[in-house]
């Protein structure tokens, strides 16, 4: 994990800079305070991607460039971002593929800013969130005529509850980083200028102690659809156990502990995920 890596991603202005097993997607339009197009959607969605197939990534921040994280859609009349599609496949309301939830890694956002419809959307599909305090929250779509997106109505639920998603998508109204702690939007509320290395800090104490493949399964559980019912969970928390118990790095983490030092991880999430599918599908009852 010494290795240092700096990559961008080619097209619409989103940046991936790679360092020490922790990745840092930036929204990079500072001067449109991120608004958010179909580019950058694309964009960002490579950039999960790379992230999630590069095993020397052990985790993810995103963030976005000066005060905002991201302003919401470009909804300028030249966008065309609510133009009616010219085919039904032409539009997706979950623009980003794959979606945070999906990279096999924990992803923080690192929320600087104002986070307002899509740009708030994205973020509620990370695992953990940050918020500045000051920030204006919102998914306002209901009152632009539209309806949320990027399976909100599904992540803002599962985060919090249903009367809070309620609250929060029904009437699109704006409120600050330090409510969305409140509710259980976010995880922390810190000043602007805080809450990026903050996400750092956490990213980088995973990346050094955090198993990949324990990370990755455990993730995988929080999200999957079918996980929903006990029943299931416990046959899944079963069959992961399965599959880590006896292996070096289930050997590693106590000695480490009790060494008091950093682990040195095997495991790698790639090499090892048609296994874990595997194990998945013999686990059923």
């Amino acid at each position: 994990m010494g290795t240092t890596a700096n990559n961008s991603v080619d097209g619409p202005p989103v940046r991936l800079d790679i360092a020490d097993g922790v990745a840092v997607i930036t929204l990079d339009r500072p001067d449109r305070l991120n608004v958010f197009s179909g580019g950058m959607g694309v964009a960002l969605g490579e950039a999960y991607a790379r992230c999630d197939a590069d095993d020397s990534v052990r985790a993810v921040v995103l963030t976005g460039a000066g005060r905002a994280f991201c302003a919401g859609a470009d909804i300028a009349p030249s966008s065309g971002s609510f133009d009616a599609p010219r085919s039904p496949g032409e539009f997706t309301a979950s623009p980003v593929s794959p979606p945070a939830f999906r990279v096999r890694k924990p992803v923080i956002a690192a929320v600087n800013g104002h986070a307002i419809g899509i740009g708030l959307t994205i973020a509620l599909e990370c695992d953990i969130r940050y918020v500045a305090t000051d920030a204006k929250l919102a998914v306002p779509q209901v009152r632009r005529g539209m309806v949320p997106d990027a399976r909100s109505h599904w992540t803002l639920a599962r985060a919090t509850s249903q009367a809070v998603a309620a609250d929060i998508l029904l009437t699109g109204r704006t409120f600050l980083g330090t409510e969305a702690v409140a509710l259980g939007v976010a995880s922390r509320a810190l000043p602007a200028d805080e809450v990026l290395p903050a996400a750092l800090e956490t990213a980088r104490d995973i990346a050094a102690n955090v198993n990949p493949l324990s990370s990755a399964l455990s993730k995988r559980l929080l999200w999957l659809d079918e996980a929903g019912t006990g029943d299931r969970v416990e046959e899944l928390e079963t069959a992961y156990h399965r599959l880590l118990m006896g292996t070096p790095d289930a050997k590693e983490g106590p000695r480490a502990w009790m060494e008091r030092r950093t682990p040195d991880w095997t495991s790698r999430v790639s090499e090892q995920w048609d296994r874990v599918l595997e194990t998945e599908r013999d686990g059923r009852k």
